[in-house]
């Protein structure tokens, strides 16, 4: 309460010529910023996080999801047209990291994420805090049932060297799979050979399988 007294008090003062703090702007900021990163916490820790089995991307989610709404709620405070506001979060959503590619069902939260963060940052006063709220509750509900309920199965590829180039010739595909197997202790569900370089007799496989295996791969990844 004292907090807002002294926010209320000091919202006309200016500092050549600007502003100091606007109130209703300043609360509507820490309003908005709390309920989008109470939302995607749920999103990324309570159902991402549970069926993935990964936490590299848990950095990666929240710190997008803070700038992108960050931008966004300023951008519309400037009267910056919304067009330039998603072509920017749109941007975002395209980047593929150069040292891994990002799989699909990541690339899917990222989206999520962003989208999320547009919506909380750009709703403007028309859209109550109800439907904001419901909104978001949606999101999250969707999102639950489509990782509890339907019970989907993530499928994650790595690109491996191999050097058995006799292995890759055609009619060797069960050879090729055991063998891939047995090295890398997890359970393939298909295989591609990317190509083949038949001047330092290795093969380059893309390999298949469930991220949920028991047994982490090892260093065959480049």
């Amino acid at each position: 309460m004292h907090l807002l007294n002294f926010i209320l008090q000091i919202d006309e003062l200016k500092f050549f010529g600007i502003k100091l703090i606007n109130a209703d702007d300043f609360l509507a900021l820490l309003t908005r910023f709390s309920l989008n990163l109470m939302v995607i916490i749920a999103i990324v820790v309570g159902l991402y996080a549970k069926t993935s089995k990964r936490k590299d991307f848990y950095f990666s989610y929240i710190a997008v999801s803070m700038v992108i709404f960050l931008l966004c709620f300023l951008l519309v405070s400037v009267k910056i047209e919304l067009g330039f506001a998603l072509g920017l979060f749109a941007v975002f959503g395209i980047i593929r990291y150069r040292t891994d590619a990002i799989p699909i069902k990541e690339m899917t939260y990222l989206f999520v994420v962003i989208g999320v963060s547009v919506i909380n940052a750009l709703a403007n006063k028309k859209i109550s805090y109800a439907e904001l709220i419901t909104t978001n509750l949606l999101i999250v509900f969707g999102l639950y049932v489509l990782e509890k309920i339907l019970n989907l199965r993530q499928e994650i590829s790595y690109r491996i060297i191999y050097e058995k180039i006799e292995n890759v010739q055609a009619g060797k595909d069960d050879e090729l799979l055991a063998d891939l197997k047995l090295r890398t202790g997890k359970d393939i569900k298909r295989f591609e050979i990317e190509r083949i370089d038949f001047l330092r007799d290795v093969a380059y496989i893309n390999i298949f399988f469930d991220i949920n295996g028991k047994k982490k791969l090892g260093n065959d990844k480049s």
